[in-house]
This record gives C-alpha cells, sequence and structure tokens, in this order.
C-alpha cells in the first residue's frame, strides 16, 4: 500500500520543478513512510511514497524496465503477481526484482493497455513509456485504490492517490463543482468520476486513460465490467461447495505478505467468514481484532468473541466510548471532499488499533454488495412486487398524491412509514432505489438550497447517477440491477474511500478478499434467489458458512458499525451543531436556505424529528469547508481566504 503522485506535460518537454514534485510527494507521507522517491525527465515526474509490503528489499518505486524506458508508480497489490512473472519471463523479460510492480511494466512492454485485463487485485498506477511517448493509467475493477487527476489550462495532466496531492502543486483551482455538491447532499459523496471540484477527476474502477504526448488528451476507457447473468445451472449444493472454494483462493491470495498480517473481525458474517478461511489456511493463529462500543445497543464484541474463541486467534479489542466524536476535523482533512458515512469513525478506530499489532488485515468489505446482505434489497424487493403488479400510469399520480399527504414518521420501521412506501411506489425502479438510499431526498434538497444556487445547477439532479450506471447494467432482474448500482456507486464512493482513507491514516493496508473480481463475476452468474431466498439474505453465502460459523452469527440481525449521532446533537455534540448549520461559514456560501437550516436544527433538537443523518452531512460539508478549501494553496497563498468558495458554473 503506497501513495503516488506526479506531473505530465501532455503538450511538450517543460522543466518539473523537483520542489514542487517534493511537495506533491510529502503531502501523502501517511500513506507510506518507509520511503519515499522521485523520477524526473523533460516533461514527467513521479513520485511515490511507499508502505513496504511485498519484496522489502528491492521492491523501491519508481520502478523501470531493463532499459529505463518504461517507468511506473503503483499504489495496490497485484496478487496473481507470481504466476505472471514466468510468463513474461517467457517472453524474454528480465527481473531484477522479486516485487509485484516489475510485473506492471514488462506486462505493459508486453500487452499494453490490455496488461490490466491480466491483473487481478487492487491497484491503481501511472506509468510513463519514452520510447512510445505515452503516459498510462489505469484502476482496479471495483476501486478499492483511489486515482485522482486534473488537467490545468496550460496542458499540465496531475495525479495522485488522494485529492491533497494534487492541491499541494498550487495551479489546481478549488472552484466548487455545483453538481458534486448536490450529489453529496442526495449520497453522502460525490460521485465517480466526478470530484468537488469542478477541475478534478477521479479516474472510474475498471478504467484507463492513455495519452500520447502531443496529442489532444481523449477520455477514460472502460475495461471490465460485472455482467449480471444469472444464468449459471449449478445446483445448491454444488453453488456451495464451490463458493468455499472460491473464497479459499481469494483469500489464500491475500495472505501474501513480508509483514505481520491479520483480520478485521466485527462479529458479522463477512469478517467472520474471512477469519474463518483464514485460519484453515494458515499453520499460525490468526491476528484479530474487534472495537466495541460503551453502548450495548451499538455493541457486537461478543459475537466477534465467539468466533475468535471457535478458532483461537490472536483476538485484541478495545472499548471506544460512544461519545467518540472528536474527529470531525481530522476527517475532514484525511478525505479531502465531504464526506458523511459517519460509521468513518469506528473504521478509523480499528484500523488505529489494528495497525498496533499487524501493517496487513483483511477485511469483509464487499460481501454485502455480491451476496445481497443489505435490509435495503428484500424491502426494494417487496416493492417492486407492487410496482409489477400496477401500471406505472396508475402508480405515480396515485400514490405520489398518498406520499404527498401521508405524515411523516421517522420514528417507525420502515415498513410501517407509509409515506416512504408510498413515495417508493410512484417512481420507477431505479428512481425509487435512488430516493431509498439518498440522505436528503429530493423534496429535501429542494428545500435544502437555495434559489441561486438551484439556478447555478441548471436543473441537474443527482437521480442521473443511478439513471447512467443503469443504462449499462444490462439486466432487468430487481436485485441484480440494484446490486450493480451499489456496486458503481455505494461500494466505491462510501466503503472502498472510508476503509483506504482511514486504513492510510494508520500506515495499514486492508485486503478485501470479498471483492476479488472473479468471484464477484461468478457470483454475478448465479440467480437472484442464491442471493436472497424468501426473508433471508445472503441465503448461498451463509448456507456455504454453516458448518465453519456458529448460527448466532450467521442469522442474527444485522448491526452495522453504526455511531449514535441522534443522541450527540442532541447531547455533547448540541451546540457545535449549532454552530456549524447555522454559523457564518456555511452562510458565506449563499447556497442555503436558512430558514431550512434552522428547522433541522430545532426540530432535531427539540426531539420532533430525527435529522440526525442530514445534520450530520452538513456538519461534515462545513468541516471541509474549513479544513480544506479554506486552506490557502502552496504557491497561491491567500488566493482562496475565508470568505465563500468559488462556484463553478455547470
Amino acid at each position: 500500500m503506497c501513495g503516488i503522485t506526479g506531473i505530465f506535460d501532455t503538450r511538450g518537454s517543460s522543466a518539473i520543478s523537483s520542489t514542487v514534485l517534493q511537495r506533491m510527494n510529502d503531502s501523502q507521507l501517511h500513506r507510506g513512510p518507509d520511503d519515499g522517491r522521485l523520477h524526473i525527465e523533460p516533461g514527467v515526474g513521479l513520485g511515490h511514497r511507499r508502505l513496504s509490503i511485498i519484496d522489502i528489499a528491492t521492491g523501491q518505486q519508481p520502478l523501470f524496465n531493463e532499459d529505463g524506458s518504461v517507468v511506473v508508480v503503483f499504489n495496490g497489490e497485484i496478487y496473481n503477481y507470481q504466476q505472471l512473472i514466468p510468463e513474461l519471463q517467457a517472453l524474454g523479460h528480465v527481473f531484477h526484482t522479486k516485487s509485484d510492480t516489475e510485473v506492471i511494466v514488462h506486462a505493459w512492454e508486453s500487452w499494453g493497455a490490455d496488461c490490466v485485463k491480466r491483473f487481478r487485485g487492487m491497484f491503481a498506477f501511472a506509468l510513463w513509456d519514452r520510447n512510445r511517448q505515452t503516459f498510462f493509467m489505469a484502476r482496479d475493477r471495483l476501486g478499492v485504490k483511489p486515482l485522482y487527476y486534473a488537467l490545468l489550462d496550460d496542458g499540465t495532466l496531475l495525479f495522485g492517490s488522494e485529492l491533497k496531492s494534487l492541491l499541494a502543486q498550487g495551479g489546481l483551482r478549488r472552484d466548487i463543482d455545483p453538481l458534486a455538491v448536490e450529489e453529496y447532499f442526495a449520497l453522502g459523496y460525490v460521485a465517480e468520476p466526478r470530484t468537488i471540484f469542478k477541475q478534478a477527476k477521479k479516474l472510474s474502477p475498471a478504467h484507463t486513460l492513455t495519452i500520447v504526448r502531443g496529442q489532444p488528451v481523449g477520455e477514460p476507457v472502460a475495461y471490465w465490467d460485472v455482467r449480471f447473468s444469472l444464468d449459471n445451472p449449478i445446483s445448491a449444493a454444488d453453488a456451495q461447495a464451490e463458493l468455499v472454494q472460491r473464497l479459499q483462493e481469494s483469500v489464500r491470495l491475500r495472505m501474501i505478505a513480508e509483514v505481520p498480517l491479520g483480520a478485521f473481525l466485527s462479529g458479522g458474517v463477512d469478517s467472520s467468514a474471512v477469519v474463518a478461511i483464514m485460519a484453515g489456511l494458515s499453520p499460525e493463529p490468526v491476528n484479530t481484532c474487534s472495537i466495541g462500543f460503551d453502548d450495548p445497543a451499538f455493541n457486537e464484541s461478543a459475537f466477534a468473541q465467539t468466533v475468535a474463541d471457535r478458532y483461537h486467534t490472536n483476538h485484541r479489542l478495545e472499548i471506544v466510548k460512544s461519545d467518540d466524536f472528536d474527529l470531525i476535523d481530522t476527517l475532514a482533512r484525511l478525505y479531502d471532499e465531504p464526506y458523511a458515512d459517519s460509521s468513518a469513525i469506528p473504521t478509523y478506530r480499528v484500523c488505529q488499533l489494528a495497525r498496533k499489532h499487524v501493517t496487513v488485515a483483511l477485511s469483509g468489505d464487499g460481501g454485502d454488495e455480491s451476496f445481497g446482505g443489505y435490509r435495503r434489497y428484500r424491502l426494494h424487493l417487496m416493492e417492486e412486487r407492487m410496482r409489477v403488479a400496477i401500471p406505472q400510469r396508475v402508480r405515480g399520480p396515485v400514490f405520489g398524491l398518498l406520499g404527498g399527504l401521508y405524515p411523516k414518521a421517522d420514528w417507525a420501521p420502515r415498513m410501517f412509514r407509509a409515506k416512504t412506501t408510498f413515495e417508493g411506489l410512484a417512481r420507477t425502479s431505479v428512481e425509487a432505489y435512488f430516493h431509498t438510499v439518498s440522505i436528503l431526498r429530493s423534496p429535501m434538497r429542494e428545500a435544502l438550497f437555495s434559489q441561486s444556487f438551484k439556478s447555478a445547477l441548471a436543473g441537474y439532479d443527482a437521480q442521473e447517477v443511478f439513471n447512467r450506471h443503469a443504462t449499462q447494467a444490462g439486466t432487468d432482474d430487481p436485485l441484480a440491477l440494484i446490486q450493480y448500482l451499489d456496486l458503481k456507486t455505494y461500494l466505491v464512493g462510501d466503503i472502498n474511500t472510508k476503509v483506504d482513507r482511514a486504513s492510510m491514516a494508520h500506515l495499514l493496508e486492508v485486503r478485501e478478499p470479498l471483492m476479488d473480481h472473479e468471484l464477484v463475476q461468478w457470483l454475478a452468474t448465479l440467480p437472484s434467489s442464491h442471493k436472497i431466498n424468501g426473508q433471508e439474505g445472503k441465503y448461498l453465502f451463509k448456507k456455504s458458512m454453516e458448518p465453519y460459523l456458529p448460527q448466532d452469527v450467521l442469522y442474527r440481525p444485522k448491526m452495522g458499525f453504526a455511531v449514535p449521532l441522534a443522541r450527540w446533537f442532541r447531547g455533547p455534540l448540541k451546540q457545535r451543531v449549532r454552530d456549524a448549520v447555522l454559523g457564518e461559514r456555511l452562510a458565506a456560501t449563499g447556497w442555503f436556505n436558512p430558514v431550512y437550516l434552522e428547522h433541522l436544527v430545532e426540530a432535531h433538537q427539540s426531539g420532533a424529528r430525527d435529522y440526525s443523518a442530514p445534520l450530520w452531512t452538513l456538519l461534515m460539508f462545513e468541516a471541509f469547508l474549513r479544513q480544506v478549501v479554506d486552506v490557502p494553496s502552496p504557491s497561491l497563498s491567500g488566493a482562496t481566504g475565508l470568505g465563500a468558495p468559488l462556484l463553478a458554473s455547470s
């Protein structure tokens, strides 16, 4: 796990400032303290921060091919590199290291842009081929590793693992994209390929970008997509057996390391399954880490202990106070963009704990998306059966009217929230799912934003993110469609972003066996009944794990990694919420309706409504403005100042 950054002159061979490149590289010191090196030649500057995991002795970067004409900086792991080395050697390549990084340069020489199709792993890399005068960037299939880039007005391309490295160059404008703000308040993150800044982008998962010097910079190209064919005729028993084999292979590949290795163990199905598989593959006890909360309503550490006892792991548990809210500004600086998943707090803490004992940790992330584990999936399927039974021309006006008239009941379980159900039934399947996952739904965003901000949006609605992906899904199966949407949006923008930043803040590499692309693609061939059977989510996964895990771990209600926001905002964070949401910084933007902001705070703090999620979203946006936007650029000191951020036109 590392940090990469760099500068490329797309038009010529201008001199690259070593001072600027060093500053960009040093901004990501937290991603790799073991080594930090630069490569500079006319028009090209590459920087790398290293956290040594594999081939500690000789795997330093930037790394070159035999004659020095190809150079790469790389973040991540190529898990099948040991299989690729002999294949590349047979093609005449000479290896000088035992690292997975060197596989990239030789694979590029032999296979060009198609090299990424041969890689199995999590990766983001940038490569310069002097002979071909070609700059090449790539990101892994499921977006585990991040990659940001920006094309400046003078033709300079900046890239980095985090936005802060681009900002450190000094030339990136901090004009905020209003469309990104709309996406953030709908989803809690800015969706790929957009970033919060108009001039910068994220390279989307499973995409590459090829730039030939002197030619116009084109658009990224997709090299893979998951296809939900749902046509695998395999029996249930055979599917269970094959799933276990595939899990074992995926976990085994991710246990290759030259440093201490362990796993997160929350007590949920996904992380418990990973630990069980690891225990079967490891001759030594597995190192496991859990955090618990002093509030029993949020504490599932007893289930983690049950799994740890069964597999005799070296288990570490730390109890975190439920009032652990001192990280707000820290998180804003870590993420560089507004980010509103409050589970970033316990994720930060469990990474902090794990790093005390290991350098690499396996996680259970990605299981809900591929196995069908979210409760919202089952609720969506229930609504979908009604949508199918009643034509849209009837559903739209009738349930739209009922949804508008029916009182809101945030306090009730969703199945009893008729307003939410009516609103969902009035929409198409994709619109309904977007409505379900939105933090501030469309009517709330309409009330939240000022008229001037809505004018800047020019009619843009974050719903378009889901619409765009839905056209590529290749399936109209109700479950497969929303799984595809989550793999493209929530998994990348929320889960992977959260884990990458939290782990890198503590010099910890996190690996993701349930996001192995071959496993994900195989699961997509299975009928949806293998994922949700009746009211049981993760049906196949749980059945396959019955010999390995206790029933009360497999079949208990999902708890999640939550924090008590509602109580915080009426108690210890009451004044902080008022100061942030009703204070000068948000008001200075001119983007928000002050009357509605007042309503959100007063209604929540009086106990009339639970607005904890919208308030947290606003709190983190205000922290982002203070901690990122208001910090002067290195070479443009004071240009941004402390006033309202620039709002780029859409």
